[in-house]
This record gives structure tokens, C-alpha cells and sequence, in this order.
């Protein structure tokens, strides 16, 4: 009898001779085959051989690169269309990632039962793929949204805190790469940005400060049983919150905002303070006292407004009133030295329509009180001159030709207050003389205006102040400069020369044309001398030399007449009404300052403006 061990060995020999028939045959059968168990972005292509596996993946995966792909990015869904991000499939290099058939029968084994993903090799074009991602970021990054509390009328509404985020570049190109094939999501990295306020914090803002805010109005009693109110649903307009550093919700409160809504509605309990002034009333100067005035202190009054809004019952409190002292007191003004004629200067000759605008502009500027170290601008005292504001049509100066336009004239008042000014002592801060001389007005030492393009502008160089006097007649004007007298101050007018000869403009004749015998062009000066008052010292010598443009001689004849004798003159054929007109000079600046111990000597020359500038007012 056999022991028993034989048997046992043999059955053991034919276990192992059928594992090793059967590890030998599906060896010879998978030899050229991809191993069993491979699969590539879920296409099981184990067990096939190189050409149908390449035919299965391009037949199933092939068609993913024109489909859009979802993708995720923090709590954004998107998509992306791998085509269009420059991505595609290498199959060659795909296959050559699956392994050769293993020899280990336990590995052979456990492929019956197990997967080995292999994935794509993908080929991508980088550029397209950074401007694919690009194009995602209007959908994934946003800045952080921090939680504070709005209002809806006299409703708070929380606003829940929201993290930003930024699309990562790179991590999301490399996950598209590498996952776009299987045709899942792909979840694209982000880097978050981070609130400072968490939702508990607007949550306790919410009970503690914004609701009882909007319990009642706020209302502010002033005097006479007066009260100002900022009604439930307005109280959004002066509180509002910020991060407190510590993740809640801190108040701001808008007093000015505040303000605005009560201080109108308390103006007639309150003393509007009122600066002194000075009249000539008995041809002498009078201060009129100055009133102090006595009104609300908002900041003060409004001093305790957070402790007033958390309340739960009346939010109301008192107005707190205080004086105000006017900008220029009662004292001030009897210190200027405002006490007599220190220079006075007159012009006349004006038409009817002319005087109407000169009479309205010399009232608008008389009883301007100049400070000492204060620039006087008459277009800015005087504001806009236009029909609104009374003014008519009248003569002005347009190309050297007679024209009109409303606030013609004006210019007199100018040249009139220059003068004065000039007399006076006052530093030349901006003036430009007329294109053309005109008779009435003394040579190199008169001024026009024209609104928002030329001005008058001196300053006040003393330490005492200086009241303008302007008096409108029917034929005359006179501005004086009533002050303390310091300077006196001497005109030296140049001789006439270099004469330019007036070119002939010959227009057809009708209602647009004005004839004129026109003047002859030329160059002058003006020194003006100052010194001082008590002991006759020179203090400054300033020259300055204009230029004047000739007048054209314009001639009005039938058309036909016209325009054959035109061509005399083309360039100086005149603008449609509409074209702002050519040849005034540019402003500029002379300087005498009285208060100098060393005389100065100094010469200016004006020059042509350019062709757009505005035309000339008489």
C-alpha cells in the first residue's frame, strides 16, 4: 500500500499542471495584445490588440474634444470645449503607456478582477489653453463680498458674507489636460479670498444696531417748538456698517448726510451772521455794523447720535445753538482804513444801449470791497452778462467793423475801473487792451472783457482795504477807489509808431454791412510811475508797449459791385456772425508793487491774439 503522501503529491502536481497549462495558454493567447484590465478615460480596451484598441478610442473618445466639458471651480459650474482650449489626443503615445503582457501570474490574475487606468496623453496648444482659462475668470473670480447690512426704506437687510476666489492657471490647465478626455467634471483649483466678516457678525449688527435704528424717526427740537425729523425710512442715509478687524459689523454714521436732512428744516430758528459793510452814504464812508449770528452746532447736537439710534424708544435730542462770527466783524471793517478817494477816473461817450449795459454792470460791481492782499476779477463779480441778467444788445467791435451783441459796452466799465485801479496803486494781475484803438480811451492804458475768455483781474497790494465807487450816467461813468492814500501814482504816455495802413473790405450792401472810413494801425506805450505819497520817493517804473491793429476801411456796395472789388482783400473778408472773431491780445501782467523800498524799471509789449479768440466790446 502506497503511503499516503503519494497520493497528496500527485493531486498537488496536477493543480500546478493545470495552473501552469492554463497561465501558458492565456499567455499565448493575450501575446500582442494590450493586458487585460487597461482601460483609457473608461474605454475598457483590455485584451485588444494596438489597431482595435486605437480604433475603439478614437471612435469613442475622439468625438469628447468637440463636446463640452463641465468644470468646476470652487462653487462656479463652466465649460470648456477641449477643441476650443487647444487640446486633443496623442493615440500613439496613448497605447504606449499600456504595459507589456506581465509574466507574474498573480498580476495576470488579479486583472480578472481588477482595472488599470491609464489615462490619455493629451497634446495641447498652451496659448489657446491660457485663453480658454482667461475666458472662464468672468465666471469663477470674484472679488470677496464682505457681510454688512443694507437698507430697504426703513427695513435692514443682511447681506451674507461671500468668500472671493481667482482661478489657479496652472493647476487648471494641467487638470484639464489631464481629465478633459473622461468626460466627467473636471474641478478646477481656485485660490479663495477670504472675508472679514462672518454671517454671525452681520446676524448680531443686525439685532443690535440696524433694527432699533429704524424703530422711530430721529427727530431734533430747536426753538420757537420748531423740530427737525429724519423720518424710519431715511435713517439707510446716515448709518452704515464697516468690518470691525474682529469678524463683526461696526456703525458709521454720516453726520453730514445727517445734517443735510435736519439743518433746513431748524433755518428759521436760527441768526444767519452777516459781515460788515461800508457805505457811502453823505459822500463819506460808513461802516455798517456786522451781525453775529447764532446757530445749530450740528456736530454737537449730533454728537451723541449712536447712543440715540440704539435705543429702543424715542430718539429724539436737542438742537445745540451757538454764535457765529460774521467773516469780516464790525472792528475788522473799521480797520481797513477806508476813509478816502485815493484814485477816481471818468469815461464818456457811450450810446443809448451801451449805457443801459455800462449803468447795470457799474451797479453790479459798486460797493465791492477789495481786502488787502485780495485779487478783484470783474467777470467773476460780476457773473454771466447776459439777457437773463438784463442786458441788451450793443455795439462791439468785430473784425475792426462795427457789430453788436448782447453786453456790448461793457468794456467801458473795464477801461473805466482799470483806470481807477491803475491810479490806485492796485498790482495788474490780468487785463488785455482792445484789437483796435478806440478814441475815447486813453492809448496802451484801457481794457475789454468778454465772459469766460477775457478778464480784468488786479489785486489790493496794501494793508488797507479798498471800497469801488461806480456811478452810471446818461453819458458818463466814474469809478473811484476810496481807501488810505499811500502811492501816487504817475501815466507817461509813448509816442505813436511803426503805422500799419488799413486794408479795404468791400461787403454787399443791406443790414449786415456798416461802413467805416477805418484808421491806420500803430504802437504806443504807457510808463506808469509810482511813488510814494508822503515823501514823493520813486518807488517803481513799469512800461508797456501795445500794439494796435488798423481798422479796415469796409465799404458797402450793390452785389454785383461787390464782388468784383472783393479780391482787394480776401483775408479780410469778414467771419459769419456765429465765428468768434480775431485780433484781441492776449492777456498779461504788469507789476508795480507800491510797498518796495527799490525802484524797478520793466517793459512789456502786448501781442496779437490768435484768430479764435473773441471779438472786441466797446
Amino acid at each position: 500500500m502506497r503511503p499516503p503522501w503519494v497520493k497528496i503529491a500527485a493531486i498537488a502536481g496536477g493543480i500546478v499542471a493545470v495552473i501552469v497549462v492554463a497561465y501558458v495558454t492565456d499567455l499565448m493567447l493575450s501575446s500582442g495584445k494590450i493586458p487585460r484590465g487597461v482601460t483609457v478615460a473608461g474605454v475598457d480596451v483590455g485584451g485588444s490588440t494596438r489597431e482595435a484598441a486605437a480604433v475603439m478610442l478614437e471612435d469613442q473618445i475622439g468625438p469628447r474634444v468637440n463636446r463640452p466639458v463641465a468644470v468646476q471651480a470652487g462653487d462656479v459650474s463652466a465649460e470648456v470645449v477641449p477643441a476650443a482650449a487647444g487640446l486633443g489626443v496623442d493615440w500613439d503615445s496613448t497605447l504606449d503607456r499600456a504595459h507589456s503582457q506581465p509574466l507574474n501570474p498573480f498580476t495576470r490574475l488579479a486583472s480578472f478582477f481588477t482595472t488599470d487606468e491609464i489615462g490619455v496623453v493629451s497634446t495641447r496648444d498652451d496659448e489657446a489653453l491660457a485663453a480658454a482659462i482667461d475666458g472662464l475668470r468672468g465666471q469663477t473670480d470674484r472679488e470677496p463680498r464682505e457681510g454688512t447690512i443694507v437698507f430697504e426704506d426703513a427695513t435692514p437687510v443682511p447681506v451674507d458674507p461671500l468668500p472671493g476666489q481667482t482661478l489657479d492657471s496652472e493647476g487648471a490647465a494641467a487638470a484639464l489636460t489631464r481629465e478633459w478626455a473622461f468626460g466627467r467634471t473636471v474641478e478646477l483649483p481656485v485660490d479663495v479670498l477670504p472675508v472679514a466678516v462672518t454671517e454671525e457678525g452681520v446676524s448680531t449688527a443686525l439685532q443690535e444696531i440696524a433694527t432699533p435704528a429704524v424703530s422711530t424717526d430721529l427727530v431734533v427740537d430747536g426753538r420757537d417748538d420748531e423740530t427737525a425729523t429724519v423720518p424710519r425710512e431715511q435713517i439707510g442715509a446716515i448709518l452704515g456698517f464697516e468690518p470691525d478687524g474682529n469678524g463683526g459689523l461696526k456703525p458709521t454714521y454720516d453726520i453730514e448726510a445727517a445734517t443735510d436732512i435736519l439743518a433746513p428744516q431748524l433755518k428759521s430758528t436760527e441768526v444767519e451772521p452777516e459781515d460788515a459793510t461800508i457805505t457811502l452814504s453823505g459822500g463819506s464812508p460808513t461802516v455798517v455794523p456786522a451781525v453775529v449770528g447764532d446757530l445749530v452746532q450740528w456736530p454737537e447736537t449730533l454728537e451723541g447720535l449712536p447712543e440715540l439710534l440704539r435705543g429702543d424708544g424715542s430718539h429724539t435730542t436737542d438742537a445745540v445753538y451757538g454764535e457765529v462770527e460774521p467773516d469780516l466783524t464790525t472792528e475788522d471793517a473799521q480797520a481797513l482804513g477806508v476813509e478816502e478817494v485815493v484814485s477816481e477816473f471818468t469815461t464818456s461817450g457811450f450810446s443809448a444801449a451801451s449805457g443801459t449795459n455800462i449803468r447795470l454792470a457799474a451797479a453790479q460791481i459798486n460797493g465791492a470791497l477789495v481786502l488787502p492782499g485780495e485779487t478783484f476779477s470783474m467777470n467773476g463779480y460780476t457773473g454771466p452778462r447776459g439777457r437773463a441778467q438784463g442786458y441788451v444788445e450793443s455795439g462791439i467791435i468785430n473784425h475792426g467793423r462795427p457789430d453788436t451783441a448782447v453786453g456790448g459796452g461793457v468794456s467801458q466799465v473795464a477801461t473805466t475801473l482799470y483806470n481807477a485801479a491803475y491810479f490806485a496803486g492796485m498790482e495788474d494781475v490780468e487785463h488785455t487792451e482792445h484789437s483796435y484803438y478806440i478814441s475815447r480811451y486813453p492809448e496802451a492804458r484801457e481794457a475789454t472783457v468778454f465772459e469766460g475768455a477775457i478778464d480784468l483781474k488786479f489785486r489790493n497790494p496794501f494793508d488797507t482795504g479798498v471800497l469801488i465807487e461806480a456811478i452810471g450816467g446818461s453819458s458818463e461813468l466814474t469809478v473811484r477807489m476810496w481807501g488810505t492814500k499811500t502811492v501816487d501814482v504817475e501815466s507817461i504816455t509813448g509816442n505813436r509808431t511803426r503805422p500799419t495802413q488799413p486794408d479795404t473790405i468791400t461787403l454787399p450792401a443791406g443790414d449786415s454791412c456798416i461802413p467805416s472810413s477805418g484808421a491806420p494801425g500803430f504802437t504806443t506805450s504807457d510808463t506808469r510811475v509810482i511813488s510814494d505819497h508822503a515823501t514823493g520817493r520813486e518807488i517803481s517804473r513799469t512800461t508797456r508797449t501795445v500794439r494796435y491793429d488798423p481798422v479796415p476801411v469796409v465799404k458797402c456796395e450793390e452785389p454785383a459791385r461787390a464782388s468784383e472789388s472783393a479780391v482787394r482783400s480776401p483775408a479780410a473778408l469778414a467771419r459769419p456772425a456765429d465765428q468768434t472773431p480775431a485780433s484781441t491780445r492776449a492777456p498779461s501782467t504788469s507789476a508795480g508793487n507800491s510797498e518796495t523800498t527799490k525802484v524797478e524799471q520793466a517793459t512789456k509789449t502786448t501781442t496779437p491774439k490768435p484768430t479764435s479768440e473773441p471779438s472786441d466790446d466797446e
